[in-house]
């Protein structure tokens, strides 16, 4: 069973093969056997179990929806009603989430089985999941080395056959990086597609949810539950949701693919780049166009992602100051050492680097030197992706620069980790959708490929994602272990 995709599980449920209480039982069984990967924070076992029993029964009914059913586990950013959603941080372990998020308000609706909350850098903070006050997640590939951040959890449960299929959240590469060193396909959407209702903030202008699973079929089925205007969400866009499966069989004869020479630049794993190039000349097989753009503010993008990022940051997380909810430390003389005990003890170092720096570039004198230069970078940034995609339909390059690297090989050095999302976070800056397929692997190691899109086309990705999955198979790859 835990090798099916969703539409497989989907059909055998209606034929009554097996039961969705079966079904998750097997996943919860997988959990459990598996716990050295430290995927998940919280297992909703009993909740799960009764929740598939509710959906056997709609299925008994004739229930529509693929998703009835269905084991999915979420990211541990959204908030779920009853159960602990900790954003991965000391901060709001004791944290149970009042209400649902939007995102699982839709899955709860679609008959979706919660296996549990998935683990994940502290506030979504990182890019390896080693941030986690709960621990470094592991690589299923490789248990020595790095899922990826921030949504690592994610990224390992599926490709360690722990979940069908999961929800990931990308600030600046949260989706596509873990899912690119984890073999997995993943895809951000266009900024406004999904509702961040509900989502813990980290930096408000660029977070962003989205689906997580083994194919770009999976992750079709998975962004139409989640995609939609939501009225709770003020940077919500109000635009048609598609039917995102209905296009993934369209030709790709005539696609104009363009490839950023800043791409490949003199930092990217010369293994690496050969798997992207062997991947680009399937493209051409398929009938895709080639054409090399230019992105050349790209090489500003991390200084101005940081600044941004770190200044939303600190704004967001001034909220946790050990008086409403969460972490309060103990016996505070007054107020103001209950402030700085609370958020000391609870804040782990990379969100305190985050909150020190964002706050510095915030601060008078300071704000136009850092912030607001920071912003104006970001429209040549957004501005060089409009014309590079004026003249063709997608950009195509490397996620990550290097295959998963060691646990540990990074964490002394934040500017060498802050590089792995060097192809990934200009993409956040403009708001534009893009997606990680697997493409390869070096030294028995996943590689993705990164397909960037106009505004509003995930209906467009994922089909062309879903034709190159058509004619290979490095989707459908299992670590050893794991089958």
């Amino acid at each position: 069973m835990h090798n099916k995709t969703i539409t497989e599980l989907a059909k055998d449920l209606r034929a009554g093969e097996y039961s969705s209480v079966e079904l998750t039982q097997t996943y919860l069984d997988r959990i459990k056997q598996h716990q050295n990967l430290n995927c998940f924070i919280t297992v909703a076992e009993e909740q799960a179990l009764i929740n598939a029993k509710i959906a056997d029964e709609q299925l008994a009914k004739g229930a529509t929806n693929l998703l009835t059913g269905i084991p999915i586990a979420q990211k541990d950013i959204f908030c779920t009603q009853g159960i602990k959603t900790s954003c991965g941080s000391k901060m709001l372990d004791n944290f149970t989430a009042p209400y649902d998020a939007t995102v699982i308000e839709k899955f709860n609706t679609s008959g979706a089985v919660m296996l549990g909350k998935l683990n994940m850098d502290e506030f979504a903070m990182g890019s390896s999941n080693e941030t986690s006050f709960y621990g470094a997640v592991k690589n299923p590939w490789d248990i020595n080395t790095v899922p990826g951040g921030s949504s690592g959890g994610s990224a390992a449960a599926v490709a360690a056959r722990l979940s069908p299929a999961v929800t990931g959240t990308d600030t600046g590469g949260s989706i596509r990086q873990p899912a690119s060193l984890c073999g997995i396909t993943g895809l951000k959407p266009t900024y406004g597609r999904v509702s961040r209702y509900g989502m813990i903030a980290f930096a408000s202008s660029l977070d962003q949810g989205g689906p997580m699973a083994r194919s770009a079929e999976d992750a079709a089925i998975l962004l139409q539950t989640m995609a939609g205007f939501d009225t709770k969400d003020s940077t919500s866009v109000d635009k048609a949701v598609p039917d995102y499966s209905a296009g993934l069989t369209n030709s790709l004869k005539g696609l104009k693919i363009g490839i950023p020479k800043e791409f490949f630049s003199e930092e990217l794993n010369t293994d690496v780049a050969a798997v992207i190039e062997t991947a680009i000349d399937e493209y051409k097989k398929l009938g895709a166009e080639i054409k090399q753009v230019s992105l050349p503010n790209m090489k500003l993008a991390i200084p101005a992602y940081y600044v941004i990022a770190s200044a939303e940051c600190s704004a967001n997380l001034s909220r946790y100051d050990g008086v409403r909810f969460g972490y309060r430390c103990d016996q505070p003389d007054d107020l103001n050492d209950l402030y700085i005990r609370s958020r000391g003890e609870a804040f782990g170092s990379e969100v305190k680097r985050r909150i020190l720096m964002g706050t510095y570039a915030l601060s008078a004198g300071y704000y136009d030197a850092y912030y607001i230069k920071a912003q104006k970078v970001r429209r040549l940034i957004s501005e060089d992706f409009s014309k590079a995609l004026s003249d063709v339909d997608v950009l195509m390059g490397p996620v990550a620069p290097s295959p998963a690297f060691g646990i540990g090989e990074k964490t002394d050095d934040p500017i060498e980790m802050y590089l792995a999302d060097m192809y990934t976070i200009a993409i956040n800056l403009a708001g534009l959708p893009a997606m990680s397929i697997p493409a390869g692997f070096v030294d028995n190691k996943p590689v993705g490929l990164q397909i960037i899109g106009n505004y509003f086309t995930e209906d467009h990705l994922l089909n062309i994602a879903h034709q190159y999955q058509q004619v290979s198979d490095w989707h459908k790859q299992t670590p050893k272990g794991f089958e």
